[in-house]
């Protein structure tokens, strides 16, 4: 297996812990022996438990002398809960360590140059794009800004309408797309409302599984505005934690979520076009089914563009069906 393929492996083991890390990144990490076959794999337990390398290299065992460790961050040099992962890295004796991204974290850095000066070969960059945009966007979002990643999602007809003409607005998009956003829930750490969406839609907010039983993981559910929202709304019963923000600032309400890295925003509209407007939206997720609708309910309300040449400007980093719906993926820049 080459380097490549091994990061790839890698990349899976984090998505399988994505959502269950915080506030440690989810990293995968492959070993491989030296005849470049996998011998361990491991991703990163939840905060106190050991990271990625550490469980690869405890499952490669001797194997993972004169072998690589693959990595999709650059392996840790500090100790906070758990020692350093270079010197367990060295312990067993591999002989080369590929990483896809460097970790920006002052306090952790270092890793892949003391591992350089002890004479094991550095591999740097390997998929850095893919790890970078994938498992853990949110989280270098979070080491860069100091602020958690918001996503705002929306599911639209062709022609940019979230509901008819009377309101009704079940079923725009498919069950499969409904499933995608739920597996995207359970990995947040918090799904964003305002009140008018619990006033006219009272949802749920939780992630759950196609047989509608509730995923194992939930995140937080938040939502914020003025106005007291009924104590028999959906959104307060038990089946997970939330949180109301008595606010409209977007800039208040991610004060309030400072200690989260991922937000979803799957609010109305009204709420959306604010925090477009407050330019803290990081990244759009539109799901696109095949009708048309036609009438005054749009996904977004005003964000404040007079002419074409004020326009927000949006690049697409990814398009994907699902079902017989598209997926669109935007981020700025």
């Amino acid at each position: 297996m080459n380097l490549e393929a091994a990061m790839r492996l890698a990349i899976e083991q984090a998505e399988r812990v994505k959502g269950g890390t915080y506030p440690n990144p989810p990293v995968g990490a492959v070993i491989l022996d030296s005849d470049n076959e996998v011998a361990g794999v491991g991703a990163t337990e939840p905060p106190g438990g050991p990271h990625a390398e550490v469980l690869a290299l405890r499952r490669a065992g001797e194997r993972a002398v004169g072998g690589t460790a693959v990595v999709t961050l650059e392996p840790c040099n500090h100790h906070g809960r758990t020692p350093p992962c270079v010197d367990a890295l060295v312990a067993a004796g591999v002989s080369t360590v590929a990483y896809a991204v460097a970790d920006p974290n002052p306090v952790a850095a270092g890793g892949a140059s003391r591992l350089a000066e002890i004479g094991l070969e550095v591999v740097a960059g390997v998929l850095a794009d893919r790890v970078a945009g994938g498992t853990l966007r949110e989280w270098l979002h979070k080491q860069r800004t100091g602020l958690p990643h918001v996503t705002w999602k929306f599911a639209t007809s062709v022609d940019g309408r979230s509901a008819a003409a009377d309101g009704s607005s079940q079923w725009i998009t498919s069950e499969a797309a409904r499933a995608d956003v739920h597996r995207r829930r359970a990995v947040a750490d918090a799904v964003l409302v305002g009140t008018g969406t619990v006033f006219v839609d009272d949802p749920l907010l939780t992630a759950r599984l196609p047989d509608g039983s509730l995923a194992e993981r939930q995140p937080l559910r938040v939502v914020v505005g003025e106005r007291e929202i009924s104590y028999e709304s959906k959104v307060l019963n038990d089946d997970s934690r939330t949180m109301v923000i008595r606010t409209r600032d977007p800039h208040e309400v991610l004060k309030a979520l400072s200690d989260r890295t991922d937000v979803l925003l799957e609010g109305g509209p009204t709420l959306a076009g604010a925090f477009l407007r407050a330019g803290v939206i990081d990244r759009i997720l539109a799901y696109i089914g095949p009708i048309l609708l036609g009438g005054p309910i749009t996904a977004i309300d005003d964000v404040g563009v007079l002419s074409i040449a004020h326009a927000q400007r949006w690049r697409f980093d990814g398009v994907e069906s699902i079902g017989p719906d598209v997926l669109l993926s935007l981020v700025q820049g």
